[in-house]
């Protein structure tokens, strides 16, 4: 079974933001394959179904972003799930362009504190990644106040395409692997 865990923070004032792309992503997800995220499970709303012909659980973790490993490393425990083989995140990524996309086999957290949290807790970083690309922020501006922030209207289209790509590479990954979606994808 996979984990596909996208990343985000639950309260409704950070819907549609930049550092909720994941759960946008998961959304998408769940409505192109009929699967509810409905049920409270390990600090997570998750939701059981199939893509692609393989058995999935979506997560989405409640735990807020800089916890998100809280949720994860339960869910891995609890379902038994390998994370090399059967995990897959789906973050937002300051360092591509609004709608761009990048899928690797593993890897640092390259400064993403949610990625940070999930490394942490699983003491290990071999595990697939989908980040969508939300943008840079501006010079001399915060961190935060970007990633919390919503997305300007021509960024909004870019993202928007971007993660009905994030779907096809979630997809790709299930049915061909990792390599095959990255070649395909990035």
């Amino acid at each position: 079974m996979y984990l596909i865990a996208g990343l985000g923070n639950p309260e409704e004032k950070y819907r549609a933001t930049r550092h909720n792309v994941g759960f946008d992503v998961l959304d998408a997800l769940a409505d192109r394959h009929d699967i509810r995220i409905s049920v409270k499970d390990n600090l997570a709303m998750t939701g059981k179904g199939y893509i692609c012909g393989q058995k999935v659980l979506l997560a989405a973790p409640m735990t807020y972003m800089n916890k998100s490993g809280d949720s994860i490393w339960r869910l891995v425990d609890y379902y038994k799930i390998d994370p090399a083989n059967e995990l897959i995140v789906i973050s937002d990524d300051i360092a591509l362009p609004a709608g761009g996309l990048r899928v690797r086999p593993g890897g640092s957290a390259g400064g993403h504190n949610g990625l940070k949290s999930i490394i942490g807790s699983l003491g290990r970083q071999d595990f697939t990644r989908v980040r969508v690309g939300v943008g840079d922020k501006p010079a001399g501006s915060d961190l935060a106040a970007h990633v919390l922030g919503r997305f300007a209207p021509d960024d909004r289209r870019l993202v928007d395409e971007a993660i009905i790509k994030a779907c096809d590479a979630i997809e790709t990954i299930i049915t061909d692997g990792t390599d095959k979606a990255m070649n395909k994808f990035n």
